[in-house]
C-alpha cells in the first residue's frame, strides 16, 4: 500500500482509482463493508482501490477539550487498512483551511483536480464541506459516480459503529468491542522508565502512555502483549489507568508480563491487546493489601488468558 499525505504528492499512478470516503477510525465491520464495495468496483473496472481519510480525526478540530477518543492512531489505521487489501491510503491534514472548503470546492480541488478519482463510494451518513452541506447527490451532481453502503448491523440488529465501539470500551465491555470491530482492539506506545514501584512491590511493569488514543474503562485487565523485535505473544496482568495507589498525572498503561523475557525493553515499542477487563482501579489501605490482590489479579489474568 502506497501512501500520500498531501495532494501535491500524489503520482499519476495512484490517479484514476475507485475512493472510499470516511475517517475509518476502527477500520470496524461497517467500514469493511464499505472497502469491500469499493474494491469490488475496483476489480470490475479494473482500477486500483483507494482510501481517503482525514488526519487528525475532525472531532480534533472542533471539540479540542473533548477526553481522547481515537480508536485506531495513525498507523494503526494505516496497517489495518493495508490489511483490507487497499492499494493507496491519501491520508490529508485536516485543519481550518481544509475544513472550510465549500462542497463544490472539495470535489474540484480533492476528488477531481488531486485523486482524479474514477468512482466514489461513501456511507450512508456521509456529509462533507464547510457546514457538512455536501452529500453523496452532491458528489453526483458534479459529474462523479458514487455509490452509498447502507448501514451495516450487527446480530442484535443495532448499526455497527465508531461511536458504539468507543462507548464499549470505556465501559470495560471489551467482548463487545472485538466483536463489532471485527479484530482484536489494541494499544501501542513506547515503553518508559517509569517510578519503579511495581518492581518494588515484586511486579515490575511495562509502561506505555495513552496520550490520544481512547481512554477504556480504568481498570485492571488481562491482556497480551508483544514487544518490538518479538514475535510472541506474551500474557500480561495490566493496570490501564491513573493507578490511585500511587497517582500518576495522565492515564497510562502497566502491563506485568507473567513469564517476562530476560531482555532491557525500554524504548521499545509495545503492542497491549485488552482481552477482559477483571476489575476497576481501587486505593488499598496498605501495601500489603495491594500485593495480596495483586496477586489474585495475576492468577485470574493467566487463567482467563489460557482458554482465550
Amino acid at each position: 500500500m502506497k501512501q500520500f499525505n498531501t495532494l501535491t504528492d500524489i503520482t499519476s499512478d495512484a490517479k484514476d482509482a475507485v475512493i472510499a470516503i470516511g475517517n475509518f477510525d476502527g477500520v470496524h465491520r461497517g467500514h469493511q463493508a464499505l472497502i469491500d464495495e469499493a474494491a469490488k468496483i475496483a476489480k470490475a473496472s479494473h482500477k486500483k482501490l483507494g482510501i481517503l481519510t482525514f488526519d487528525p480525526h475532525p472531532r480534533v478540530l472542533f471539540q479540542p477539550d473533548q477526553p481522547p477518543a481515537r480508536l485506531t492512531p495513525s498507523s494503526l489505521k494505516a496497517e489495518r487498512l493495508k490489511i483490507s487489501g487497499v492499494d493507496f491510503l491519501f491520508s490529508l491534514s485536516f485543519d481550518w483551511p481544509f475544513a472550510s472548503q465549500t462542497a463544490e470546492e472539495f470535489i474540484q480541488n480533492v476528488l477531481i483536480d488531486g485523486l482524479g478519482a474514477a468512482h466514489v463510494v461513501v456511507g450512508y451518513d456521509f456529509c462533507f464541506g464547510q457546514l457538512r452541506k455536501g452529500s453523496a447527490d452532491t458528489i453526483k451532481e458534479a459529474g462523479l459516480a458514487v455509490n452509498v453502503v447502507n448501514a451495516i448491523e450487527d446480530e442484535k440488529a443495532e448499526i455497527i459503529s465508531s461511536s458504539r465501539i468507543r462507548s464499549s470500551l470505556r465501559n470495560g465491555d471489551i467482548d463487545t468491542a472485538h466483536q463489532l470491530l471485527g479484530w482484536k482492539w489494541e494499544i501501542r506506545g513506547t515503553i518508559f522508565r517509569g517510578d519503579r514501584r511495581g518492581h518494588d512491590l515484586g511486579y515490575p511493569t511495562a509502561n506505555i502512555l495513552l496520550k490520544d488514543t481512547l481512554h477504556p474503562a480504568y481498570g485492571i485487565y488481562a491482556c497480551r502483549v508483544q514487544i518490538e523485535g518479538e514475535k510472541e505473544w506474551l500474557n500480561a496482568a495490566t493496570n490501564i489507568g491513573i493507578r490511585p495507589m500511587f497517582e500518576v498525572p495522565e492515564g497510562q498503561v502497566e502491563a506485568h508480563i507473567l513469564d517476562f523475557p530476560d531482555c532491557d525493553i525500554y524504548d521499545k515499542t509495545l503492542r497491549v491487546k485488552p482481552i477482559k477487563r477483571l476489575r476497576g482501579e481501587a486505593k488499598f489501605s496498605s501495601l500489603d493489601d495491594l500485593i495480596i490482590q495483586m496477586e489474585k489479579d495475576c492468577a485470574q489474568a493467566k487463567e482467563i488468558l489460557a482458554v482465550s
